[in-house]
């Protein structure tokens, strides 16, 4: 089937992309910026889902950044939204079939290190599964992978320092962590969150790793990068909202954009 929705997206592109970009909550206008731009609807896509997350537009974005050429997935599915796995790893199997040859994640988390503040930029070193369940799970997909996927250097060491020389260049700073996904929708419990903390979880938050784990097994290296919207349930005494996570997505996603053209331009 991702076979299928790849050809159907040749017939409308016109080039192979090198890069895929997935864009969080709050981030989906980095696709805004792409040169000679193409969209195309998931709904469009044979055996493509559809984005129901707020703020995620649900759709390929085709163009140029910092002269590359780029995917970006203008919205991703989420296990919450009552997905299968096996529907959010689809996307990335096709953005492989497509030609890319990385993929950069982004996503909108909550900060579990205390040290963390709210707009805070954080490269994702390493996750930790707490979902319950693994994408890759049924019959292995023979053509992507192998049956065992090794996990061990799953965030290209490379790639990071990439960003870090990105973020060094922009004169940002870049926090470094681990990020724990839960499966959501409701956030997460204060004595969850400090629980946490002691398995060594940064951020926390309800997506990212099932693409992770995609790429993973398909053998693309990855990029991960957290924008901190809020401190996690019991950090401080106020209650999380949805409408939150967006407003700060919203407004430190220049920066966002900025770093991530930067590191494109090195890749």
């Amino acid at each position: 089937m991702p076979a299928k929705a790849a050809a159907a997206v040749k017939k409308i592109i016109d080039f192979e992309p090198e890069i895929g970009i997935i864009l969080g909550s709050g981030l989906g206008s980095l696709a805004d910026k792409l040169e000679n731009p193409v969209y195309i609807n998931y709904g469009d896509i044979p055996g493509f889902a559809q984005s129901t997350a707020p703020g995620h537009k649900g759709r390929l974005a085709f163009g140029t950044l910092s002269g590359k050429k780029i995917v970006c997935m203008q919205g991703r599915f989420h296990f919450y939204e009552g997905y299968a796995m096996r529907d959010i790893a689809f996307p990335i199997r096709v953005l492989k079939l497509l030609g890319i040859k990385t993929l950069l994640v982004t996503n909108a988390a909550g900060g579990v290190n205390t040290s963390f503040s709210v707009g805070d930029l954080m490269l994702i070193t390493d996750h930790i599964n707490f979902l319950g369940t693994n994408p890759l799970i049924g019959k292995n997909a023979d053509d992507f992978g192998p049956r065992f996927c090794d996990m061990s250097k799953t965030y290209s060491p490379a790639l990071r320092e990439t960003a870090k020389k990105a973020a060094a260049k922009c004169g940002m700073t870049l926090r470094e962590g681990v990020y724990i996904a839960c499966a959501g929708p409701s956030y997460e419990t204060p004595a969850e969150i400090r629980a946490f903390r002691l398995l060594g979880a940064d951020a926390v938050g309800m997506s990212t790793v099932p693409e992770v784990i995609a790429a993973s097994h398909c053998g693309l290296p990855v990029l991960a990068i957290s924008l901190i919207t809020n401190m996690a349930a019991g950090v401080l005494d106020q209650p999380l909202s949805g409408e939150e996570v967006i407003e700060i997505g919203n407004k430190k996603s220049d920066e966002l954009q900025t770093l991530v053209k930067e590191i494109v331009h090195g890749l």
